[in-house]
């Protein structure tokens, strides 16, 4: 019997009976190539390069902004290395020397790691009310000035950097803040445009711009230092930002009723197979039944647990690269990147993996999520112990934690993408949630990172990755038992109710 115009299939394939019909025939669906909902995608792939361009320049940046050969009166500057200096850089004074008049400044380990986690206090403050708006109103012009808003602060952090290190932190928290509505509003906006059979290859193709982001920003902000000088490498970054903006603001629309180049197949095929849940969900929200929520929990307790490595090698893996094994600015920025262009693939591929899976029926949603989560977090995890015992060898610890990160970007298919199945006209405003839990890791692990690797000793270091793969598994392991891809009671709107209750009078009647 076929299904009323209206019903929504946000749930149909996820844990219920296997006999439940796709709403649109295969060939009744638009093709994705040169679609309203993959140019969006492409769209917030490009944005989410920049924003992440934007997050981790100062990583490699931090490099060539202090200068290591500064006395400080009361402040002992002999180092032991960890690891046996390269052959004709034992006598260097400055082993990343930049153009004449380029300011350096001495500021030490500890002080490092408060700038590198300044950003993530201003993250943390809009995620929520971000998701909350963006859920409400609709998340195009959130999103995209939360970009432009974080390049235009970039633009200012040479300024910032020569007024002293309270102001460059002051900065970094406001670059946070700008950025903390970026991620909630793509998730709002995928509520209204991600047909559920498309969710995980539309979401991760999008997400996967932070990946690639880092991946390009890494190596080119460790040429631009040395051949520019550092100050560029926030100009150059800013206005990247600035000019993706012109295209996000002309291009894009928060739901496919308002977008003006949409074909009216695809319209109809989005509005259609999304149903009540790709609406606004008003003012009021089910906070109780929120918060009482074991699935909703079991994402919370597992975005930190994974953040916390993914952060911890997002801020610092230049700072190893450099104290550690001692490799020079380019060869730092190029290998420290090279962890996210294996993200970027996996997480990519995953998204189609995972669709295929669900559409064709041989996993239920809440076991695909499951899986990818697992297979994201234990190997990514033994990969950074790895790490820890690969010494001063280089070819060792570079495999190691390429093979760490990029196994990771599997995760993208599983819990990061969870709220949306669990609560799609809500998913904004639960991705507020629970990326404000998942920011604390980037907060405190650049910090932890900085009081382990003091004297930049291999224990030290070793610390560092041990904690990052204990607290991954850690998180792997709640969500397996906890995790579900149901939606849940508190998210079905009153449409659906009453369109469960026809169906199931219907059944009964037959």
């Amino acid at each position: 019997m076929p299904r009323p115009k209206g019903y929504s299939i946000n749930a149909a394939p996820s844990d219920e009976s296997g006999d439940s019909e796709p709403l649109i025939e295969n060939d009744a669906v638009p093709p994705q190539c040169c679609s309203a909902r993959l140019n969006l995608a492409v769209l917030m792939f490009f944005g989410f390069s920049v924003v992440y361009g934007l997050r981790v320049n100062l990583s490699v940046a931090m490099v060539a902004m202090v200068n290591t050969t500064d006395s400080t009166p009361g402040q002992n500057h002999s180092t032991v290395h960890a690891c046996p200096l390269p052959p004709g850089t034992e006598n260097s004074s400055d082993p990343f020397p930049q153009p004449d008049s380029v300011p350096q400044y001495p500021w030490n380990s500890e002080t490092q790691g408060w700038l590198l986690g300044a950003f993530f206090f201003g993250y943390l403050c809009t995620q929520i009310p971000g998701g909350y708006l963006s859920g409400h109103y609709g998340g195009s012009i959130f999103l995209g000035l939360g970009v432009l808003g974080t390049a235009v602060l970039t633009l200012l952090t040479p300024l910032a950097a020569q007024m002293g290190s309270y102001w460059l932190f002051a900065l970094r928290v406001l670059e946070g803040l700008g950025e903390g509505v970026t991620f909630p509003a793509m998730m709002a906006m995928w509520a209204r445009w991600a047909p559920p059979m498309e969710r995980s290859r539309l979401m991760t193709l999008s997400g996967s711009g932070a990946n690639f982001g880092a991946f390009l920003a890494l190596p080119l902000t460790g040429y631009i230092c040395q051949t520019l000088g550092w100050p560029s490498v926030f100009y150059l970054c800013g206005g990247a930002g600035c000019l993706w903006g012109i295209f996000w603001f002309i291009f894009v629309a928060d739901d496919p009723r308002t977008h003006r180049r949409i074909s009216k197949e695809e319209r109809d095929y989005i509005i259609n197979s999304i149903g009540p849940q790709g609406t606004g969900h008003g003012w009021s929200l089910p906070l109780l039944p929120m918060l009482l929520s074991v699935p909703l929990w079991a994402i919370i307790i597992t975005q930190m647990c994974s953040n916390w490595s993914y952060y911890t090698l997002l801020t610092s893996l230049p700072t190893y690269m450099d104290n550690v094994l001692h490799f020079d600015l380019k060869s730092n920025g190029f290998l420290s990147s090279l962890p996210y262009l294996g993200a970027w693939l996996f997480s990519t591929l995953s998204g189609v993996v995972a669709d295929s899976l669900i559409e064709k029926k041989v996993f239920s949603v809440t076991n695909v999520r499951k899986i990818f989560t697992l297979t994201g977090s234990l190997p990514s995890a033994g990969f950074l112990i790895a790490v820890s015992y690969a010494g001063c060898s280089h070819i060792l610890a570079v495999t190691f934690l390429t093979l760490s990160t990029t196994i990771g970007g599997t995760s993208a298919s599983g819990v990061f993408i969870n709220q949306i199945d669990i609560a799609p006209r809500y998913a904004g405003f639960l991705l507020g949630i629970t990326n404000t839990f998942g920011t604390i890791p980037g907060v405190v692990a650049p910090i932890v990172t900085g009081y382990f690797t003091e004297d930049h000793t291999l224990a030290g270091w070793r610390k560092v990755f041990w904690v990052a793969a204990g607290i991954n598994i850690t998180g792997a392991l709640v969500y397996t038992i906890f995790g579900s891809g149901k939606i849940q009671p508190w998210a079905v709107t009153e449409e659906e109710r009453a369109e469960a209750e026809k169906q199931r009078s219907r059944s009964i009647s037959t």
